[in-house]
Protein backbone atom coordinates (compact mmCIF):
# COMPACT_ATOMS: atom_id res chain seq x y z
CA UNK A 1 0.00 0.00 0.00
CA UNK A 2 1.60 3.14 -1.09
CA UNK A 3 1.37 6.04 1.43
CA UNK A 4 -1.70 7.97 -0.49
CA UNK A 5 -3.74 4.73 -0.59
CA UNK A 6 -2.90 5.03 3.64
CA UNK A 7 -3.41 8.51 4.04
CA UNK A 8 -6.94 9.01 2.21
CA UNK A 9 -9.10 6.33 3.79
CA UNK A 10 -7.88 8.34 7.41
CA UNK A 11 -8.37 12.05 6.31
CA UNK A 12 -12.16 10.48 4.88
CA UNK A 13 -12.70 9.12 7.93
CA UNK A 14 -11.98 11.83 9.86
CA UNK A 15 -13.76 14.42 8.16
CA UNK A 16 -16.41 11.82 8.48
CA UNK A 17 -15.38 11.74 12.36
CA UNK A 18 -15.91 15.67 12.00
CA UNK A 19 -19.53 15.81 10.46
CA UNK A 20 -17.97 17.24 7.47
CA UNK A 21 -20.90 18.46 4.87
CA UNK A 22 -19.15 17.17 1.69
CA UNK A 23 -17.28 14.42 0.46
CA UNK A 24 -14.27 14.67 1.94
CA UNK A 25 -11.87 12.68 -0.83
CA UNK A 26 -11.23 15.50 -3.91
CA UNK A 27 -10.26 17.60 -1.09
CA UNK A 28 -8.10 14.90 0.49
CA UNK A 29 -6.54 14.39 -3.00
CA UNK A 30 -6.23 18.19 -3.23
CA UNK A 31 -4.38 17.53 0.11
CA UNK A 32 -2.09 15.01 -1.06
CA UNK A 33 -1.31 16.76 -4.40
CA UNK A 34 -0.15 19.70 -2.22
CA UNK A 35 2.07 17.31 0.08
CA UNK A 36 3.65 16.12 -3.26
CA UNK A 37 4.61 19.68 -4.77
CA UNK A 38 8.32 18.88 -6.39
CA UNK A 39 10.25 21.68 -4.27
CA UNK A 40 9.76 19.52 -0.87
CA UNK A 41 12.35 16.85 0.46
CA UNK A 42 11.00 16.74 3.58
CA UNK A 43 7.85 18.49 4.03
CA UNK A 44 6.28 15.42 2.09
CA UNK A 45 3.67 12.87 2.68
CA UNK A 46 6.09 11.13 4.09
CA UNK A 47 6.51 13.92 6.60
CA UNK A 48 2.72 13.88 6.64
CA UNK A 49 2.66 10.11 7.75
CA UNK A 50 4.83 10.42 10.39
CA UNK A 51 3.00 13.27 12.43
CA UNK A 52 -0.29 12.01 12.15
CA UNK A 53 1.62 8.43 13.48
CA UNK A 54 3.01 10.65 16.28
CA UNK A 55 -0.08 12.15 16.93
CA UNK A 56 -2.19 8.82 17.22
CA UNK A 57 0.90 7.62 19.97
CA UNK A 58 0.09 10.68 22.29
CA UNK A 59 -3.67 10.81 21.40
CA UNK A 60 -4.71 10.54 25.10
CA UNK A 61 -2.91 13.41 26.19
CA UNK A 62 -5.12 15.77 23.54
CA UNK A 63 -8.20 17.64 24.92
CA UNK A 64 -9.66 17.51 20.98
CA UNK A 65 -7.53 14.65 19.04
CA UNK A 66 -9.54 14.97 15.80
CA UNK A 67 -8.43 18.96 15.68
CA UNK A 68 -5.20 17.94 16.21
CA UNK A 69 -5.20 15.86 13.70
CA UNK A 70 -6.81 18.13 11.23
CA UNK A 71 -4.10 20.80 12.21
CA UNK A 72 -1.43 17.97 11.23
CA UNK A 73 -2.85 17.47 7.69
CA UNK A 74 -2.74 21.35 6.84
CA UNK A 75 0.42 22.30 9.10
CA UNK A 76 2.83 22.13 6.06
CA UNK A 77 0.20 22.12 3.38
CA UNK A 78 1.18 25.36 1.69
CA UNK A 79 5.07 25.40 1.98
CA UNK A 80 7.46 26.92 -0.21
CA UNK A 81 11.12 27.44 1.11
CA UNK A 82 11.29 30.96 -0.42
CA UNK A 83 8.85 32.36 1.90
CA UNK A 84 8.28 32.81 5.06
CA UNK A 85 4.52 32.88 5.84
CA UNK A 86 3.86 29.29 5.18
CA UNK A 87 2.20 28.64 8.13
CA UNK A 88 0.16 31.97 7.97
CA UNK A 89 -1.27 30.58 4.77
CA UNK A 90 -1.50 26.93 5.76
CA UNK A 91 -3.63 28.12 8.49
CA UNK A 92 -5.69 30.35 5.81
CA UNK A 93 -6.50 27.47 3.76
CA UNK A 94 -7.69 25.54 6.54
CA UNK A 95 -9.91 27.60 7.60
CA UNK A 96 -11.48 28.33 4.00
CA UNK A 97 -11.31 24.53 3.38
CA UNK A 98 -13.01 23.30 6.81
CA UNK A 99 -15.52 26.05 6.51
CA UNK A 100 -17.04 24.61 3.21
CA UNK A 101 -17.12 21.30 4.68
CA UNK A 102 -19.52 22.98 7.44
CA UNK A 103 -17.24 21.73 10.33
CA UNK A 104 -18.20 23.65 13.12
CA UNK A 105 -16.46 27.33 13.70
CA UNK A 106 -15.25 26.47 16.91
CA UNK A 107 -13.43 23.46 16.23
CA UNK A 108 -12.45 25.34 12.66
CA UNK A 109 -10.80 28.11 14.81
CA UNK A 110 -8.77 25.47 16.90
CA UNK A 111 -7.33 23.84 14.25
CA UNK A 112 -6.25 27.53 12.76
CA UNK A 113 -5.16 28.36 15.90
CA UNK A 114 -3.16 24.93 15.71
CA UNK A 115 -1.35 25.32 12.64
CA UNK A 116 -0.05 29.01 13.31
CA UNK A 117 1.45 27.49 16.69
CA UNK A 118 4.15 25.40 14.76
CA UNK A 119 5.00 28.81 13.77
CA UNK A 120 7.09 28.61 17.45
CA UNK A 121 6.58 25.44 18.88
CA UNK A 122 6.20 26.79 22.06
CA UNK A 123 2.39 25.84 23.15
CA UNK A 124 1.52 27.29 26.44
CA UNK A 125 1.19 25.70 29.84
CA UNK A 126 -1.89 23.34 29.64
CA UNK A 127 -2.60 23.86 25.80
CA UNK A 128 -2.58 19.61 25.74
CA UNK A 129 -4.12 19.73 21.77
CA UNK A 130 -0.81 22.55 20.96
CA UNK A 131 1.40 20.12 23.43
CA UNK A 132 0.60 17.22 21.06
CA UNK A 133 0.88 18.64 17.33
CA UNK A 134 4.60 20.35 18.35
CA UNK A 135 5.75 17.06 19.57
CA UNK A 136 4.44 15.31 17.03
CA UNK A 137 6.04 17.76 14.39
CA UNK A 138 9.42 18.07 16.57
CA UNK A 139 9.61 14.21 17.07
CA UNK A 140 11.62 13.74 14.15
CA UNK A 141 14.85 15.85 16.18
CA UNK A 142 14.46 12.59 18.26
CA UNK A 143 15.33 9.72 16.22
CA UNK A 144 18.36 7.87 15.73
CA UNK A 145 21.71 9.88 14.28
CA UNK A 146 21.38 8.10 10.92
CA UNK A 147 17.46 8.98 10.38
CA UNK A 148 17.96 12.75 12.12
CA UNK A 149 20.97 13.17 9.47
CA UNK A 150 18.70 11.93 6.70
CA UNK A 151 16.34 14.64 7.91
CA UNK A 152 19.02 17.57 7.80
CA UNK A 153 20.14 16.39 4.24
CA UNK A 154 16.26 16.46 2.79
CA UNK A 155 16.07 20.34 4.94
CA UNK A 156 19.22 20.98 2.81
CA UNK A 157 18.06 20.25 -0.34
CA UNK A 158 14.84 22.27 0.21
CA UNK A 159 16.92 25.22 0.86
CA UNK A 160 19.39 24.39 -2.19
CA UNK A 161 18.88 27.89 -3.67
CA UNK A 162 20.15 29.12 -0.32
CA UNK A 163 24.62 29.70 -0.43
CA UNK A 164 26.33 27.36 2.06
CA UNK A 165 27.65 30.50 4.46
CA UNK A 166 23.88 32.01 4.61
CA UNK A 167 22.34 28.51 5.15
CA UNK A 168 24.42 27.90 7.95
CA UNK A 169 23.82 31.22 10.18
CA UNK A 170 19.94 30.50 9.23
CA UNK A 171 20.25 26.80 9.80
CA UNK A 172 22.35 27.64 12.96
CA UNK A 173 20.05 30.08 14.44
CA UNK A 174 17.14 27.67 14.34
CA UNK A 175 18.80 24.98 15.98
CA UNK A 176 20.14 27.78 18.63
CA UNK A 177 16.08 28.71 18.86
CA UNK A 178 14.93 24.78 19.14
CA UNK A 179 17.58 24.27 21.96
CA UNK A 180 16.04 27.57 23.91
CA UNK A 181 12.81 26.54 24.31
CA UNK A 182 11.54 25.60 27.82
CA UNK A 183 11.09 22.09 26.87
CA UNK A 184 11.33 20.60 23.66
CA UNK A 185 8.69 17.78 24.25
CA UNK A 186 5.97 18.81 26.73
CA UNK A 187 3.74 15.66 26.57
CA UNK A 188 4.66 13.11 29.28
CA UNK A 189 5.34 10.38 26.51
CA UNK A 190 7.44 12.48 24.38
CA UNK A 191 9.52 14.22 26.57
CA UNK A 192 10.60 10.71 27.93
CA UNK A 193 11.14 8.95 24.35
CA UNK A 194 12.64 11.59 22.55
CA UNK A 195 14.43 14.42 24.42
CA UNK A 196 17.79 13.17 25.35
CA UNK A 197 18.25 12.13 21.61
CA UNK A 198 16.83 15.53 19.66
CA UNK A 199 19.64 17.42 22.37
CA UNK A 200 21.97 15.00 21.33
CA UNK A 201 21.22 15.74 17.05
CA UNK A 202 20.56 19.38 17.47
CA UNK A 203 23.67 20.15 19.70
CA UNK A 204 25.51 17.56 17.29
CA UNK A 205 24.46 19.24 13.98
CA UNK A 206 25.01 22.70 15.41
CA UNK A 207 28.95 21.75 15.72
CA UNK A 208 28.82 20.72 12.13
CA UNK A 209 27.71 23.90 10.94
CA UNK A 210 29.70 26.38 13.57
CA UNK A 211 32.69 24.14 12.75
Amino acid sequence: MTISEELLPAWTALLHRCDAATDPEPYGRELLRRWSEPQRRYHTREHLSAVLRHVDDLAGHAADPDAVRLAAWFHDAVYRPDRSENEERSAALAVRALTAASLPAARVAEVERLVLLTVTHDPAPGDRDGEVLCDADLAVLGGTPEAYAAYAAAVREEYGFVPEPDFRAGRAAVLRGLLALPALYRTPAARERFTDAAHGNLAAELRRLEG
